[in-house]
């Protein structure tokens, strides 16, 4: 920024422009907060202005609050900018509707987890001093590995050994290590778009992204999370889909997402199992199962992907964070995690059945539906003459997050999910749901 000054004013009012022109870079912050101004003799001498003209301009720039003199030291710039910005800040965020029913929340539900307990064993792993001076193992904590290894062959029949197993914080981190090792193949499959995390990082990586394309060289699935509502893929399509890639030489990616959350039938067997652990990954993750915030998921590889990795092993920095995967494996290893899928089968079960009936009693027994045998989500279709930026904006207008599915002309569906919001809510969210769908202002 460069001060022009218009040399045709009156002398009394060229303070004015060089006032303008620092408090302009002061709010930007081209002059930090705690930054030294210029001195008067030096200013002066820049601008070829009076020394009275500037001292003008400096005491109106101390006397809005923009700098401060100190004594035998000079001007300095205030924090001013950074106070202003968070002023407009507090201003937007207050004059946001606070969200009072939010059925577009991935969350859990506050009652579904003990965080007595896990801090217990948070401390415990804390006080293992001499293991938490190093950093963790590139591949995962070895005992978590094994433990990993059993609880996965008793739960869903995936035969491994913890070498075979590679853990990261969250599924995205653990494609970033995957997809290296896919070289030779170019695309891939997903069954929707709404994997956006996923599919970015293939992206990222070269691969040419498909949708619901059974002739690429990887296939991605989700057979307990079919659909956003809960459908699960029957074990005569699983039994089809290992055949068929075996035949074809295709990989498949099976994310076991939400397999813990099966209510209304016996849990399918994985992918895995049933292809004897033959060109099939297998994902797990523990957001769902304990809190969102413990980034801690794991990627089963078939052998010839195991030796690969293990070739460059150590080239990759552990993301998972060590004293959390030393807690987990001893929760794991106590029962906790177990009864705490007991736990939320059971909560998730009646939450969803609830919403159900909720929206049965707002919108009618006719009402469009869509469940599934899984999941803590259901469909919805409304007609209504809104668009859906429309009923987005009333929904939020009156504080309630949606989440959409699809929309069609006058009708738009929805997925309500049921997770993290309390059953009291159900009935009134849904009453509001109705009202703003219905007339448009």
């Amino acid at each position: 920024m460069e001060l022009i000054l218009d040399k045709n004013k009156k002398k009394e009012h060229l303070y004015l422009e060089v006032f303008h022109y620092y408090r302009e870079l002061i709010m930007e912050k081209k002059l930090p907060p705690g930054s030294r101004m210029p001195s008067l003799r030096k200013c002066s001498q820049e601008l070829k202005l009076s020394r009275t003209t500037i001292e003008n301009a400096y005491l109106q720039l101390a006397a809005e609050g923009y700098i401060i003199s100190k004594a035998q030291s000079g001007y300095y710039v205030t924090d001013i900018a950074d106070r202003q910005h968070t002023s407009v800040r507090k201003t937007e965020k207050h004059a946001q509707t606070p969200c009072r029913f939010d059925f577009a929340s991935s969350g859990v539900d506050r009652e579904s987890f003990r965080f007595d307990l896990w801090r217990r064993y948070i401390k415990s792993a804390l006080r293992q001093d001499e293991r938490l001076l190093s950093y963790g193992e590139p591949q995962g904590e070895a005992d978590l590995r094994d433990t990993l290894a059993d609880y996965v062959r008793e739960r869903r029949n995936v035969l491994c050994s913890g070498e075979d197993i590679v853990i990261g914080a969250g599924i995205q981190s653990l494609l970033h290590i995957l997809c290296p090792l896919l070289d030779q193949r170019r695309t891939v499959s997903f069954p929707n778009s709404s994997f956006v995390q996923g599919s970015t990082v293939f992206h990222d990586y070269g691969f040419q992204v498909d949708y619901r394309n059974k002739d690429c060289d990887i296939i991605y699935v989700s057979p307990a999370h079919m659909t956003k509502w809960g459908d699960i893929m029957p074990v005569s399509r699983r039994l089809e889909l290992v055949n068929y890639s075996a035949a074809h030489g295709s990989l498949v990616i099976e994310d076991d997402f939400e397999n813990e959350f099966v209510y209304l039938q016996k849990p399918t067997p994985s992918l895995f199992g049933l292809a004897g652990g033959q060109n099939v990954v297998y994902l797990g993750t523990f957001s769902r199962l304990l809190l969102p915030s413990i980034r801690i998921s794991f990627m089963v590889l078939p052998p010839e992907l195991s030796a690969l990795y293990r070739k460059k092993a150590d080239q990759y920095n552990q993301t998972a964070s060590k004293a959390e995967q030393i807690a987990l494996c001893q929760f794991i290893r106590d029962g906790h995690l177990a009864a705490q899928t007991r736990k939320l089968k059971r909560l998730y079960s009646v939450k969803l059945k609830a919403l159900r009936s909720a929206v049965r009693e707002v919108f009618g027994k006719d009402s469009q539906i869509q469940t599934g045998a899984a999941g803590t989500s259901l469909a919805l279709t409304l007609s209504t003459t809104l668009t859906w930026q429309e009923l987005q904006k009333k929904a939020q207008t009156n504080g309630l997050r949606l989440q959409l599915l699809r929309e069609a002309p006058g009708k738009i569906t929805l997925i309500l999910s049921c997770s993290s919001m309390p059953v009291a809510d159900f009935v009134p969210a849904c009453k509001l749901l109705k009202n703003i769908s219905q007339i448009q202002n």
